[in-house]
């Protein structure tokens, strides 16, 4: 079950959204507060970042596309 949660840090609020347990927050709403579009296209275009997400996909995405990804993770 999902359930949405907010915190607010330094006056921004900042997504969080508890799954079985565990509590995630949205990098891109830090982003919107604490940085610029640069900032989150820079993280997402480093090869370590898009290796981590397509390990986390394949392990909590059922309809992951792996075929798809390699595509995608050669050209990042």
């Amino acid at each position: 079950m999902r359930e949405q949660k907010s915190l607010r840090v330094k006056g921004k609020v900042i997504a969080l959204m508890s799954r079985n347990e565990a509590d995630y927050i949205s990098l891109t709403d830090m982003v919107a507060a604490f940085g610029d579009d640069m900032l989150l296209y820079h993280w997402m275009r480093n090869r370590n970042t898009v290796e981590f997400l397509g390990i986390w996909e394949q392990l909590h995405n059922t309809s992951f596309k792996g075929t798809e990804f390699g595509t995608f993770k050669t050209k990042a």
